[in-house]
């Protein structure tokens, strides 16, 4: 194989291992950097970042990290929170650096994994058979890494969702039934098998985004939409009484821990990180408690009984609180910036990055999508290869399926016979 041509399997595998243990991404990481490193065309490659709007926000958050973890005191977290902290950067800026085609190899990879996976749990359901360990997160709860599976499959039944609204419009209105029941089967995983309330709250969200995204400059039948979005949502999800009880026990969680309660509950533990960390930030403003700083302080003010945690389920408040208000603000500029890069484009390339921009916005708010290696290794990594493929010309995802004519041209396969 060609040196410039090592990035494109490598690009795939990470792809196709988002679903799998944390081992196994950041093993893909590594593997990309070296073949980003060893295929050379690194001239090119700057220039594409550098020419990209998110090229600023990104050496804005570097920039601000190094400062404070310059200037500002040190913790035995320190080293951990600055890996992560670089790591999200360097997972950016590997994402956005590809060509067109390693992109979609990274995209093909993600999207057969996720099929894999769904036909995984349709089949481990009816026939009862046990999963692999490594695929255990994929059809159980099992700590952080359901979360992130449960957020990568919304980013698929979004994306079918996105396709589905499309078709709709276009001559070929039966490829949105196979799409919606992808859209449907993602919110019974995601609902009933991975129990992910962030992972729906994103669902119901981003659909009605979508339809603003696609029918902005069409009120009526943007309104239309709406409309029967909401119905749908009020017949199907919210009639449930599993539905119910989930978003009761949430708020029953908040209430007891308003009162003074104390408990495992999700929703009891972010109301303590959020109002702690939110302290934390106000008492250093402009600098923070310095690079690991979180874990030092939440230790001192959170309540006993959730003294493990090493992060605040926001990475907003973690960023702030560590690197305080330009930190948190360099963080947010990034993400804002992917989300207006996605806007601006009206077409459904661009309606595919806004979905997924959309939801890593809403996870890096509920959970710490970023600063979590199980759910930024991989969520972040497809978020930016949607917004990569929005930022070039045309029909980016054109050729995702790729003919075997064309990969023969490219010296992939053995060339065939025509079809």
């Amino acid at each position: 194989m060609q040196r410039s041509q090592l990035v494109r399997p490598a690009a795939m595998f990470w792809g196709l291992t988002v679903f799998m243990p944390v081992g196994v991404p950041y093993l893909a990481f590594f593997l990309l950097l070296v073949a980003l490193f060893a295929a050379g065309g690194w001239r090119e490659r700057a220039v594409r970042l550098r020419s990209n709007p998110l090229w600023w926000p990104v050496i804005a958050y570097v920039v601000w990290t190094l400062v404070v973890l310059a200037f500002g005191p040190h913790y035995p977290q320190t080293p951990s929170n600055l890996v992560h902290g670089l790591r999200i950067a360097a997972t950016l800026l590997m994402a956005l650096s590809l060509t067109r085609e390693e992109a979609l190899w990274a995209l093909r990879g993600f999207l057969l994994m996720a099929l894999a996976n769904i036909v995984l749990i349709a089949t481990s359901h009816a026939f009862g058979f046990q999963v692999p360990e490594a695929w255990r997160g994929v059809v159980m709860p099992v700590g952080n890494k359901s979360i992130s599976n449960a957020l990568l499959f919304t980013v698929v039944g979004a994306t079918a969702a996105v396709f589905g609204l499309a078709a709709l419009s276009e001559r070929h209105r039966w490829q949105a039934v196979p799409a919606f029941a992808i859209t449907l089967a993602v919110v019974v995983i995601i609902f009933f098998k991975l129990d992910s309330r962030t992972s729906l709250l994103a669902m119901l969200l981003v659909i009605p985004a979508a339809c603003l995204h696609q029918w902005r400059r069409r009120l009526g039948v943007l309104s239309l939409a709406m409309v029967l979005g909401a119905a749908v949502v009020a017949a199907g999800l919210w009639s449930s009484p599993a539905v119910q009880r989930k978003f009761e026990l949430g708020v029953h969680e908040l209430e007891q821990a308003q009162g003074g309660a104390v408990s495992e509950g999700s929703w009891v533990v972010r109301y303590y990180m959020y109002r702690d960390t939110g302290r934390m930030i106000i008492d250093r403003p402009f600098a923070g408690w310095g690079i690991g700083g979180w874990t030092e302080q939440w230790h001192l003010r959170g309540p006993k009984l959730l003294a493990d945690y090493n992060m605040p389920h926001n990475d907003f408040l973690w960023m702030g609180s560590q690197a305080g208000i330009p930190g948190a603000l360099s963080l947010l500029l990034i993400i804002l910036t992917g989300i207006w890069l996605a806007w601006r484009r009206d077409d459904l390339i661009g309606r595919y990055a806004f979905v997924a921009q959309l939801i890593l916005l809403i996870a890096t708010n509920a959970n710490s999508a970023l600063r979590d290696a199980q759910i930024g290794l991989s969520l972040l990594w497809v978020a930016a290869i949607y917004l990569r493929l929005a930022q070039e010309p045309g029909d980016s995802w054109r050729g995702l399926i790729p003919r075997r004519d064309a990969l023969a041209l490219s010296g992939d396969a053995p060339r065939p016979r025509p079809l």
